[in-house]
């Protein structure tokens, strides 16, 4: 009997802990959600008040079926894995040499001398400016797309990761270095991971980067396949809702990427080693 009065005494506290951590976790969902309800009202509202032409600002409800009905048919799904494949090409470039230039920079001076300039200067430029050199250097198609991405995409990567590696704390460059740790430990153990939140902060800019360009140089460099063909061909036909449907997908998938790369990437390095919460 004294062993059951424990038990039922802890039974209250296990329910009331469970229904906080329920309340807090729909909190949290209708927070998230709170924004979107907020826009799409306004955009119902928008949609059918007739201050727009419908044909130029359907409601969400026409969007929805667009999107179900490219789906459904191939057509979108197509358009995306054209415009990921170049998006993952572009970005995996940026992200190699970013990160070498980055490190390069941080850690000797004669190459921080050498390219800080350079990029201080080519970063402000807007990379639609690059598109027309990049389409008359590697002509049109996937080539000269993928290569402008990974160019315009570099330059956050570089920036952050130059930033990261200053800015670790010199204390665990000494204390390492007198515990006996030589240059590759050091680099391995010490360096990469305390510019790597830094490097994870110029990943997520500079594929924001890679999105903007990506979707404007598939407008005009003659890719067959691409999100951003989709879009700019359906202005040509006033098919907003494709446009929009186009949008959403491209919105989806920064999302996805977001949450199933970058996310799981800095939980299973940075916020393990307890360097951010």
């Amino acid at each position: 009997m004294p062993d059951v009065i424990p038990a039922l005494a802890d039974a209250p506290a296990s329910e009331s802990s469970a229904g906080r951590g329920e309340t807090a976790r729909l909190w949290v969902v209708a927070r998230t959600a709170f924004p979107f309800l907020v826009v799409g009202t306004l955009w119902e509202a928008a949609a059918h008040t007739g201050i727009f032409p419908a044909r130029l600002f359907p409601s969400l409800e026409e969007v929805a079926a667009t999107l179900l009905r490219l789906t459904s048919s191939g057509i979108l799904s197509h358009h995306a894995i054209a415009t990921v494949i170049r998006l993952s090409a572009g970005f995996t470039l940026a992200a190699v040499i970013g990160v070498a230039l980055g490190i390069a920079m941080g850690r000797w001076r004669r190459a921080e001398d050498i390219f800080l300039p350079l990029v201080s200067i080519g970063a402000p430029i807007p990379g639609l400016a690059y598109a027309p050199l990049f389409l008359l250097w590697f002509g049109l198609g996937n080539v000269s797309a993928v290569l402008l991405v990974g160019f315009v995409a570099m330059f956050p990567v570089v920036f952050n990761t130059w930033t990261g590696v200053k800015a670790v704390n010199q204390i665990w460059v000494r204390s390492a270095q007198a515990m006996g740790a030589d240059d590759p430990r050091l680099f391995r153990h010490v360096i990469l991971p305390g510019a790597l939140p830094y490097i994870l902060t110029g990943f997520r800019l500079g594929l924001a980067q890679a999105w903007r360009i990506l979707v404007a140089v598939e407008m005009f460099a003659a890719v067959p396949w691409g999100l951003g063909w989709l879009i700019f061909g359906a202005r040509e036909f006033l098919n907003t809702d494709v446009m929009l449907a186009g949008i959403a997908v491209i919105a989806i998938i920064g999302l996805a990427l977001e949450k199933l790369v970058f996310q799981r990437l800095e939980e299973f390095t940075v916020v393990r080693w307890g360097m951010i919460t």
